[in-house]
């Protein structure tokens, strides 16, 4: 008997916007992702109060609470962000400053963490995911760097290039075969 296993993403989107270029890449590889993964594009981020250590124990805000349980039940996260003035938007900061908490212990601990997305820019918004991927690290998840895409999409729409899908969903391939190293003891 084969077991098969589901390998869920969580995926942070750094746009509100309802028509945005990012959430549309982030449905397409929900809605094309391989066999046995599962994305899981965690709505509410603009719901969710700025970080204040003042708010956060036990009495957490509900939608910041919802968001670490999601997070938490993933088996990878994968951030999908345009740039804003050359860094991460606002609300994906705010969301990885919420997941890094309890320190040490935050939702995305140990957790593979990819970034990818597009920009209407030359460098595809490869600033803000520098910054993402930092963000991640340092709140402790596993940045996987060779699945960064920074996508321009000057003069090629991401959403019906075939090369550029392509790419994408490598990059959630490599996500979710990536295995962390067992460091010995």
């Amino acid at each position: 008997m084969t077991e098969t296993t589901t390998t869920r993403v969580a995926v942070l989107v750094g746009s509100l916007r309802a028509d945005s270029l990012n959430r549309k890449l982030a449905e397409i590889l929900r809605d094309e992702a391989p066999a046995g993964v599962t994305l899981d594009i965690i709505e509410g981020l603009d719901q969710v109060p700025f970080y204040n250590e003042d708010i956060d124990g036990d009495d957490a805000p509900a939608t910041a609470v919802a968001l670490r349980e999601r997070v938490q039940g993933a088996d990878r996260v994968l951030a999908v962000t345009p740039e804003y003035n050359g860094t991460m938007p606002a609300v994906l900061n705010n969301a990885i400053d919420w997941l890094s908490r309890p320190y040490g212990a935050g939702a995305v601990v140990g957790k593979p963490f990819g970034v990818i997305g597009a920009t209407p820019t030359p460098y595809g918004g490869k600033w803000a995911h520098g910054d993402t991927a930092r963000s991640a690290g340092i709140a402790g998840a596993i940045v996987v760097e060779d699945v960064t895409v920074s996508q321009s999409a000057i003069d090629v729409d991401p959403t019906t290039d075939a090369d550029v899908r392509a790419k994408l969903l490598d990059a959630l391939t490599r996500l979710t075969e990536f295995t962390p190293e067992v460091s010995a003891a």
